[in-house]
């Protein structure tokens, strides 16, 4: 399979989430992504995740989840030597992509600027919590940070629990996505135009651009001040989930033919001409009643019953799995979502999870199991031109 981006070269410098899961999605659409990593360290989640065997042996169950197909290559950018060598590698590479504290790279000497002198072509990605610039850009960031910044938390629970976390890591993950976007775009310019750019991605404005972006739409045009609902739609009811006779189900109404049909699927056909749910606001303002009528009524059979009932109507509806459901699901299976590659280090194979489409009608391939720290060392710096001697030098100096 001929991939988008056979033929781009990344040198990666990020760690943990948000800038690793942008260069695997480069990587999985055929880049040559190089993971550059301090000697010995490497990057931080290669320790993290519950397999505390396979921390130990720097391919924590939290690393393989976004670093297969990549290469590693150890490098002290500290070291003179060091900066030296990323110098040499920048000028075949189409894109630097890193996620260290605004500055960090510009005390390095290896800033965008300084780094375009010797490569104009360079796509430079940063990405951090608040961006490069603004008031707060110096603050440390995590992904709880900017949940509770981005009002993520002040909606997620409702009256009694709120403010919450969400329960995965949404503002890093939006960051990433958001860094490869950029990326893409940036190197389909760059192809027609011959100019580099510099991209800054902050966690924050990529969650209030897309995670919040309908909330404070709302408040800014509107004066709505949202309020937390648990489960439930801000815009739309009934939406949400909602108790069976065993278990939750979600259901979703976001148009009024919706809502017709989920009344004649429950057998409630009353409930359309009641005129406390004719329209979409009068649902709205009395949408904990609808929710407590609809409730009774479906804990007289369970969630499997009624989710078959109201997608035989053309209603949306769907379980509430857990993470196991959800992993062992055939159609993550049949659709190639789910792949399994050999670890070396681990003495096993292990599955990962891929891109999230298919190209041509066939899933991306994972042709590359996570790498070892600094596995492709050698084979980079000879790529790029280093002598065996001279990379030999490097080791023994700690460069490397």
């Amino acid at each position: 399979m001929s991939l988008p981006l056979a033929g781009i070269r990344v040198l990666d410098l990020s760690n943990v989430i948000a800038g690793p899961l942008a260069s695997y999605q480069l990587a999985l659409m055929g880049a040559e992504v190089i993971k550059i990593e301090v000697p010995g360290i490497g990057d931080l989640s290669r320790k993290m995740g519950t397999d505390l065997s396979a921390g130990r042996k720097q391919m924590g169950t939290s690393y393989l989840a976004f670093n297969s197909n990549k290469k590693s290559l150890s490098l002290n950018l500290k070291s003179e030597r060091g900066k030296d060598v990323f110098r040499r590698l920048v000028l075949d590479a189409d894109v630097v992509l890193e996620n260290f504290r605004p500055g960090a790279m510009d005390r390095l000497g290896l800033s965008a600027a300084a780094l375009r002198t010797l490569n104009p072509r360079l796509i430079y990605c940063a990405v951090s919590g608040f961006g490069q610039t603004g008031p707060l850009a110096q603050r440390a960031s995590y992904d709880q940070i900017i949940q509770g910044y981005c009002g993520l938390m002040s909606l997620t629970g409702d009256a009694d629990t709120a403010p919450m976390k969400a329960g995965l890591v949404v503002c890093d993950t939006t960051a990433a996505i958001t860094a490869a976007f950029a990326i893409a775009a940036s190197l389909v310019r760059r192809n027609a135009t011959g100019e580099g750019e510099t991209i800054d991605v902050s966690m924050l404005d990529s969650s209030v651009g897309s995670i919040t972006a309908w909330t404070v739409s709302n408040y800014l045009n509107a004066g709505n001040v949202p309020k937390p609902i648990g489960n439930h739609s801000q815009t739309s009811a009934p939406s949400g989930t909602f108790r069976t006779g065993d278990g939750p189900i979600n259901i979703v109404n976001n148009e009024q033919k919706q809502f017709s049909a989920t009344c004649d699927a429950l057998g409630l056909p009353e409930l359309k001409t009641d005129p406390r749910f004719a329209e979409r606001d009068d649902r709205m303002k009395n949408q904990r009643v609808l929710q407590e009528i609809l409730e009774a009524h479906l804990a007289t059979d369970t969630a499997a019953t009624w989710e078959a009932k109201l997608i035989a109507h053309g209603v949306p509806a769907g379980p509430v799995y857990t993470v196991p459901q959800i992993a062992e699901h055939t159609q993550l299976r049949e659709r190639g979502q789910l792949q399994t590659v050999h670890v070396p280090a681990l003495d096993r194979d292990v599955q990962v999870v891929g891109a999230g489409y298919k190209l041509g009608g066939k899933a991306v391939p994972i042709t590359a199991p996570p790498p070892s720290l600094g596995e492709h060392t050698d084979a980079v710096l000879a790529a790029a031109g280093f002598s065996a001697a001279e990379i030999d030098g490097l080791r023994a100096d700690g460069v490397v």
